[in-house]
């Protein structure tokens, strides 16, 4: 008889191929969990409260990298496996990145939707940037910050890194201080923690170069929203490209997604052709590694194991 996994969002067409004959793929109803060893997590949250649902749970498996939306200490009270594929969508969000940072900074929207007005005064109104000479301030030089950062210096923009806990040699690393205080644009990469949530606040952005581009492809929760707004009222910040917000996804008639110098895409950075794919396969290679068990490499929770 098939094991039955649970995924907690609809597959794109043809994903259910990926999983293989031996696999019933159920969910995303929560009523599906109760029969379930294994659960493939997108976009849902998983508090304690749904992965109790799941009596025969072994191992819940993250197609992305982040793992912020599983409570990962009641998952391994539990003795349930956590794992993430942190490998799976670093390329697809670092060009994602960049397509951001290109966006806001040219202010393509404004411009097509000129032309669809049939306006003829574009020229002189044109409110886009060069970037060339630029300093830039990677927060978090892991796999997608890295990319991005040589993507920033192969167009022949000034990079500063800022993590604590790699060494960069590339680039010239600084503290988070000096990297604010220097930058013309700051791009995000770093995961949503303690330590991380709103670090991007009224206090960080005060000391911000008067009009700083922002980028966040990150987490939503590692910006300050109101102060982000406010910074964007003020002036203090000139254009703002995002990925990820707080909250998530946002009201359509959030101020956010009406502001001409503000784009926003809706957390899909990773959702490319080949990106989804690396996500689901690592995902369910994770799982189908806790199941026959063995230990996978990317494990979040390995006091399970220590259990």
């Amino acid at each position: 008889m098939a094991d039955r996994v649970y995924i907690d969002r609809p597959l794109p067409p043809g994903f259910d191929d990926l999983f293989g004959p031996d696999w019933q793929v159920v969910g995303p109803d929560p009523a599906e969990l109760p029969t379930c060893r294994a659960a493939i997590a997108g976009s849902a949250l998983w508090p304690d409260e749904r992965i109790a649902l799941a009596p025969l749970l072994e191992v819940i498996s993250r197609s992305g990298v982040g793992f912020d939306t599983v409570d990962v200490a009641a998952a391994a009270a539990r003795g349930v496996v956590v794992c993430n594929t942190p490998d799976a969508p670093s390329i697809s969000t670092a060009e994602h990145t960049l397509s951001l940072l290109l966006a806001a900074t040219k202010f393509t929207a404004n411009n097509v939707g000129r032309l669809r007005q049939g306006r003829i005064d574009y020229y002189a109104v044109n409110e886009a940037i060069e970037l060339l000479g630029l300093t830039i301030g990677v927060v978090g030089h892991g796999r997608i910050g890295s990319r991005v950062a040589r993507m920033a210096a192969a167009m022949d923009m000034h990079v500063v890194v800022c993590d604590p806990y790699v060494e960069v040699d590339a680039h010239e690393q600084v503290d988070l201080a000096e990297l604010v205080a220097r930058s013309h644009v700051i791009t995000l990469h770093c995961p949503l923690t303690e330590e991380t949530r709103n670090l991007i606040n009224a206090d960080t952005l005060a000391s911000m170069r008067d009009g700083v581009v922002i980028v966040n492809a990150a987490r939503g929760g590692v910006i300050d929203t109101d102060a982000l707004i406010a910074a964007l009222d003020s002036g203090k910040i000139y254009a703002a490209g995002l990925d990820v917000t707080a909250p998530e996804p946002l009201d359509p008639g959030h101020t956010l997604l009406h502001r001409d110098n503000v784009v926003v895409t809706p957390h899909i950075a990773s959702a490319t052709d080949k990106g989804r794919k690396r996500m689901y396969r690592g995902a369910i290679d994770n799982a189908r590694q806790v199941l026959a068990g063995e230990r996978p490499v990317n494990v979040v929770n390995p006091e399970v194991y220590e259990q």
